[in-house]
């Protein structure tokens, strides 16, 4: 058996077990982020990879850009539990010929992603790799009094919302993959996330119940706050917005571009389920329902999608 056979969930299912925990874990491995209690308060703590190749391919981002989608993937985990990102540490392995021009703007990218929130960069390690670059970023970040808000919090009876886009990311990587370089929001986009971060705390405020950055795709992401919290959820797509950019690519390369709203990942929208009288405001969009039962329902069919994953 590979890893490849048993998928990424499968795989975490295996490992998750054997990961030792100590007292200061208050919340551990499943969820955004980990939350750890310190002297005087707890801790916010969230890591991810990229890989040259996998996330990023330098004919199609520039090291800033590559730089802004490092610390936004992070940051949008801590902003995820309704926490604010206060500090990034660095791991990042370069072939030996990698230009010095690269690697400065590689960090010019992340100090402006993390000047949206006022965070830092404290630290991390440089190495040498001989098989493309690799970085590794962890984030730590603030819950500022506030209870995390997890995925596993929905109730029957809830609404479902969402802040940020959808489907952007997805049709930028379908333009790229076919040779083209506009429309340009569209290529941006998967350059690198518009992160709805101030989302995230107004949602704690708010008392949402379930909460979840969009990396791996709306349905997928739905889903695993659905099988955390043992409800189903629905949701319509006729709320969400096809932009006219979208549906002149869609067009283009004869794609449906609800695909792109409803399996696309790397938007790093938020999602979030609310008790079902809490006034949203207007950046958050009602798309659904949490009732009873198992799954995530798509205009009223259950839907397969399973989203990506690292290992198919």
């Amino acid at each position: 058996m590979t890893v490849s056979d048993i998928g990424e969930a499968g795989l975490l299912e295996r490992v998750f077990p054997r990961l030792p925990q100590s007292r200061a874990t208050l919340l551990g491995p499943g969820d955004d982020a980990a939350l750890v209690a310190v002297r005087g308060g707890r801790v916010v703590a969230t890591t991810d990879l990229l890989v040259e190749g996998r996330h990023f391919r330098l004919d199609w981002s520039s090291p800033r850009d590559v730089g802004r989608k490092a610390a936004a993937q992070n940051l949008a985990d801590v902003a995820a539990m309704g926490g604010v990102g206060t500090a990034l540490l660095i791991g990042l392995a370069l072939p030996g010929d990698t230009e010095v021009s690269w690697a400065e703007a590689f960090y010019d990218g992340l100090r402006e992603e993390c000047d949206l929130v006022g965070a830092g960069i404290v630290g991390g390690d440089v190495v040498r790799s001989e098989h493309g670059i690799t970085i590794a970023v962890t984030a730590l970040g603030s819950m500022r009094g506030r209870e995390p808000v997890t995925r596993s919090g929905a109730k029957p009876g809830d609404v479902v919302a969402i802040a940020g886009r959808v489907g952007w990311s997805a049709a930028g990587l379908a333009v790229l993959s076919r040779g083209f370089r506009t429309p340009r929001a569209l290529v941006d986009a998967h350059r690198f996330p518009q992160v709805p971060y101030a989302a995230g705390p107004v949602a704690a405020d708010l008392g949402a119940t379930a909460m979840c950055d969009v990396s791996d795709g709306l349905v997928a992401d739905l889903r695993s706050i659905a099988v955390a919290s043992g409800v189903s959820i629905e949701i319509t797509t006729d709320v969400l917005e096809v932009t006219a950019q979208m549906r002149d690519a869609a067009l283009a390369l004869g794609v449906d571009p609800v695909r792109w709203l409803l399996d696309g990942g790397e938007d790093h929208a938020l999602i979030a389920t609310f008790p079902p009288r809490v006034d949203l405001p207007e950046k958050w969009l009602t798309i659904g329902r949490v009732v009873r039962g198992r799954g995530v329902y798509v205009d009223g069919q259950p839907s397969a999608d399973q989203g990506f994953d690292h290992f198919r």
